[in-house]
């Protein structure tokens, strides 16, 4: 009788554990599958530090000879401009001309006036931009020298670069991470919960583009992080 009583109470009190374990775990499941995923957003406007800058001319003749000594004078005002105003060897690249003989696409009898063309290219690639960007408002001084820069040339445009964007990551992320968690606590808040730990959290992307297409050399860095939090009671 004494051992039936026995087993009967460890029985009932293996029930209420198992109740409470149960209950345990349905709190803790509850807890865990209430979350709030959240974005932050940092922007930074810095300045490119990377300036590549061609400078493009175009010659039309019959002997190429000539066209080529033409070229070769031409070339020689460029960088005698260039080196005058503190831009280095290191910092100037001249390209091969690029030929085009009109008279190889001429149809029937289509008469052209000349036919050689070519597009000769001295491309600067710099970090000194600002230098730069006022050599870029001072070219037509070689208008003087009889030299003709061609401009709007789509496939010949200046570009400017940001090349520090690893010095800035760590201070973007923390921003971005700090909007996060500031946007977390006010849905915390106004659903009368509190923010538990970090669920899932994800870096986006970081992007630079031009600030506007008047200022290309002001650039927008840009980098959204997503995180999910736990909410409790």
């Amino acid at each position: 009788m004494n051992m039936k009583v026995l087993s009967a109470a460890f029985l009932a009190v293996s029930i209420v554990v198992l109740g409470f374990t149960l209950k345990a775990g349905i709190d803790n499941f509850t807890n865990r599958s209430r979350v709030v995923t959240v974005r932050g957003l940092c922007e930074k406007e810095v300045k490119a530090n990377k300036v590549t800058w061609p400078i493009v001319t175009k010659s039309l003749g019959n002997d190429l000879p000539s066209l080529y000594s033409q070229i070769e004078g031409t070339n020689a005002k460029i960088l005698s401009f260039l080196k005058a105003n503190g831009i280095t060897d290191s910092e100037i690249s001249v390209n091969a001309p690029n030929v085009y003989d009109q008279a190889a696409d001429r149809y029937g009898n289509q008469q052209v006036l000349y036919r050689y063309s070519l597009t000769n290219v001295v491309v600067v690639t710099s970090e000194q931009v600002e230098k730069v960007q006022q050599l870029i408002k001072r070219q037509t001084e070689l208008l003087k020298q009889g030299v003709a820069i061609v401009a709007g040339d789509y496939s010949y445009q200046t570009n400017y670069e940001y090349t520090e964007l690893n010095s800035i990551k760590p201070e973007m992320i923390a921003e971005a991470t700090a909007n996060a968690r500031e946007a977390a606590d006010k849905f915390a808040n106004d659903s009368k919960s509190k923010l538990g730990k970090i669920q899932t959290a994800s870096q986006g992307q970081f992007s630079i583009n031009d600030r506007d297409q008047y200022t290309p050399n002001i650039k927008t860095v840009r980098v959204v992080t997503s995180i999910t939090y736990q909410l409790q009671d």
